[in-house]
Order: C-alpha cells, then structure tokens, then sequence
C-alpha cells in the first residue's frame, strides 16, 4: 500500500474528521466563552469590587528609564485567565452532567427483547409438533 493511499485511509476514518469537526468547535466555543467573560461576567464583578478591571492590575516592578520599558507585573491578566478557565471548565461539566443523564435516562428505559431467530423459530415448531403428535392416543 502506497503512503498516499494509506494517508486517504487514514484521513477518511471518521474519528479523525470527528477530531477535526470538535477542534473546530472548540475554537468557536472558545470565543464564546471569551466575549462572556469579557463583555458580560467581568464588568460587573469589576463594578462589585470598585470599578476595577482585572486586565489593569499589575504591579511596576522597575519604571521605564529612557529607552528601555517598564517591568511590570500583570497579575490582573492571570486572574482575567483563571476566570476564563472557570468558566469554561464549569461549562464543561454543566454539559458532560446533562449528556450523562440523558445516558442514564436512555438506559433506564428497558430494552425489547430480541426477535427469536429462525432457527429458534423452526426449533420451536418442531417442538410444538413433536408434543402434539406425543400427546395424541
């Protein structure tokens, strides 16, 4: 088998075009969650606490001296980061909780037993008629 044939194989599998299609929604999601953060969660926790922005918080470690910059310690963007992860994580989970109980709910219901196969079914008409010939005098 060629590499390109083996790479077509591999590339049509559907786990890796269910990999791709996730990966892609991921990122989309990722964007959702940012602007929600951003746009929607944090003003008003900024306004709760004082009218602070987290992105604005930092600490100047050394200011700027002629043509060098200042350093600065942005702790504010890792809080702005840690809150992102929250969010996203308790999302998450929000989604795996309801995608498990509908498994739970889905299972739950009883199943229909299975249909005799043929052979059952002929096995048992010969039985039928086996004991109805027994049972005649």
């Amino acid at each position: 088998m060629s590499l390109l044939s083996e790479f077509k194989a591999f590339a049509v599998k559907g786990n890796v075009v269910d990999m791709a299609v996730g990966i892609i929604i991921g990122a989309a999601f990722g964007k959702i969650v940012s602007s929600f953060v951003g746009d929607v969660v944090m003003p008003p926790l900024g306004l709760l606490i004082g009218g602070v922005d987290f992105s604005d918080l930092a600490v100047v470690l050394k200011a700027a001296e002629g043509d060098s910059a200042a350093v600065v310690l942005a702790y504010g963007k890792f809080i702005q980061t840690v809150v992102d992860f929250i969010i996203v994580a308790f999302a998450i989970f929000m989604g795996i909780k309801v995608i498990n109980r509908l498994k739970r709910e889905e299972a739950a219901a009883p199943a229909e037993p299975p249909a005799p196969s043929v052979e059952q079914q002929l096995l048992g008409e010969i039985r039928d008629l086996l004991k109805a010939r027994h049972d005649q005098p």
